[in-house]
This record gives structure tokens, sequence and C-alpha cells, in this order.
């Protein structure tokens, strides 16, 4: 244990003097190749000093593009690539990964789970979230539901999967129910039940754990929205006689429905490369598999980078449209502003 704390401090002090290394060593580099000599006239040293104030941010931006292009950039184009050879990589076999894909089995099964995913979760966590946000804010105690709503947000997926595997623990019959949810059947003199091996209702119930780690992002991004609504209206509604509803509804959301549009999409990135939870509560068992861990499956258990690779586009190529989306509607506000 302290062999690892050591570790971890030499790791950060190495990475840290080699930032400030980095960064004061570029623009000395910089100063010194570029600086202004004696016979400069005043035109050469203005252009000079913008020169150097053109190419100082590239040198603070050039470690996080060097890391963003062989991180990600790189990958993308390989996985691509990779989806037009067989399994070892090597030998080109065309179009055979996508025609194998789109007529399998397990593939329509993880489709069309995934698509119960993104009809379901991105709605349940982003309405939840702002029902909870309304509602705490009228609390003297809101702050501490908050924080208590937001805290699975502090749990990895794996993490949150191990709670929730014994919520819907069941250990036989005849056997003493330790699982949340066949204790509460049990009680209620109803026969427990292997919750998990239940096709169709298992998928729910494992959206149930994403909404519940989810629940916490809607809810503070779409609370400081709400504190932006100008009191003046809400006051003015109130005068006009409007009830709670009517606030809600006709006032609140459409002022905060760019916010709302905003925490669906992202949740909704989220869903499409779900695998954690399906990974540890079922490993895409009893009717269970999404695409991500399809993926996993035939990239890094059966070892087809062909077939794995297909996977792994189809989920690039549905994320993109919404992040592209986002991208746009972000780009339009910022020049209605």
């Amino acid at each position: 244990m302290i062999q690892q704390i050591i570790g971890a401090i030499v790791a950060i002090v190495i990475a840290l003097g080699g930032c400030v290394a980095y960064f004061w060593g570029t623009n000395w580099l910089l100063d010194k190749f570029l600086s202004d000599s004696a016979t400069d006239t005043g035109d050469a040293m203005t252009r000079r000093d913008t020169l150097r104030s053109q190419i100082r941010p590239w040198l603070f931006l050039a470690p996080a593009l060097l890391f963003l292009s062989v991180y990600l950039i790189y990958p993308v184009f390989e996985t691509f690539r990779l989806s037009f050879f067989d399994k070892t990589g090597r030998e080109f076999v065309g179009f055979s990964n996508y025609f194998w894909l789109f007529g399998d089995g397990n593939f329509h099964q993880a489709v069309f789970n995934n698509i119960l995913w993104l009809i379901i979760v991105p709605s349940l966590a982003t309405g939840f979230g702002l029902v909870i946000a309304v509602l705490a804010d009228r609390l003297w105690w809101g702050n501490i539901a908050k924080s208590l709503v937001f805290m699975p947000m502090a749990i990895s997926f794996v993490g949150a999967s191990v709670i929730w595997k014994f919520v819907y623990d069941y250990r036989g019959d005849a056997a003493e129910q330790i699982g949340v949810l066949n204790a509460l059947v049990t009680f209620m003199g109803l026969p427990p039940q292997a919750w998990i091996t239940i096709p169709f209702w298992n998928s729910i119930l494992l959206m149930i754990i994403l909404v519940w780690i989810q629940t916490g992002f809607a809810m503070v991004i779409l609370s400081a929205a709400l504190r932006g609504v100008p009191e003046e209206t809400l006051e003015a509604a109130r005068i006009d006689g409007a009830n709670g509803f009517r606030i809600f509804f006709d006032i609140m959301i459409p002022q905060i429905w760019g916010t709302i549009v905003v925490v669906w999409t992202t949740i909704t990135i989220v869903v499409l490369k779900v695998f954690d939870i399906i990974f540890a509560m079922t490993n895409g068992q009893w009717d269970t598999e999404v695409l991500a861990n399809l993926m996993f499956k035939w990239m890094f258990v059966n070892f087809d980078y062909g077939r794995g690779s297909s996977i792994a586009v189809v989920i690039m190529l549905a994320v993109l449209p919404i992040m592209i989306w986002n991208i746009r509607r972000a780009n339009a506000e910022e020049g209605t502003r």
C-alpha cells in the first residue's frame, strides 16, 4: 500500500514537472527564435509579435492534440479499416462483416434492446431530474435531497451494478431471500423470482440502474437552468391566477427547453455506449444483449477484429448524428447571442 502511494506521488511529481518543463521550454524556444533584433524596424517587430501570439496558443494545445490524435482519431480510422478485414485483420473481405452483422440474430436483439434503452432511460432520467429539481427548491431540506439524488453519480457503473445485484438477488424458492425486491415480494405472500432471467422485464430492471445514476446529473443541470428563469415572470403568472401546474408547463419548461434537450441528448449518448451494467449483471444473457457488450465479446473474447470493428462502426454511426446535432445547435445558440 505504501509503495503504491509513493509510486502515485512520484508519478504526479514527474507529470507536473514534465508539464512545467514543456511549457517553459517551448515558450523559451519561441521567444528565442522569434526574438526582436536591434536592426528590426517597427513593422518587423509588429510582425514578430503577431507571429508569436499566433504560435503560442498552439504550443499549449499541442499535447492535447497529440493525445487526441493517438487515442481517438487514429483508433476511429483503424476501426473502420479493420471492419473490412477478416478476424485476424490481415485478409480483406469487403462488406462481409456487415452482411453477417445485419443477418445475425444477436445483433437484432442488441439493436432492439438499445432502442428500448434509448426510449426509456433518457426520458425517465430527464423527467425525474426535472421534477426533483423543481420540488427540491421548495423544501428547506432541498439541498440535502439533491445531494442524496446526486450521490449515485459518484459511483462507477460496475459499483452500481453490484449494489443492484443485491436488490435483484434470488436464492431459490426454499432459501431465505436477501434481495430487497424478493424480500418485498415474499413479504406480500408472492413467490420470489429470478428477476434478471425474465426476458424483456430484465432489460427494464437493468435500465433502472442507469436511470438511478443519471437522474442526479439531469437534476443538477436542470436545477441550475431553473434558477435562471426570471422571478418577475413567475410572479406575474401567480398574480394572473396561474396554478403551479400551469407555471411549470407553460412558463418554466418553455424557458429551459434548450437545457432539457441538451440533458436528454447527453444521456442518450451515454445509453448508446452502455456496457458496464450489462457486462456486470448478465453479460448479455437472457435477451439483455446491447451493442457495446456484443462488440466487446467479438473483439476481446472471440478475438474477431473484423466483426468486432463492424459493430463498433455501427455504434459510432449511431452516436454521430446526435453529436453533430448538439454541436450545430450550440453554434446556432451562440450566434443568436
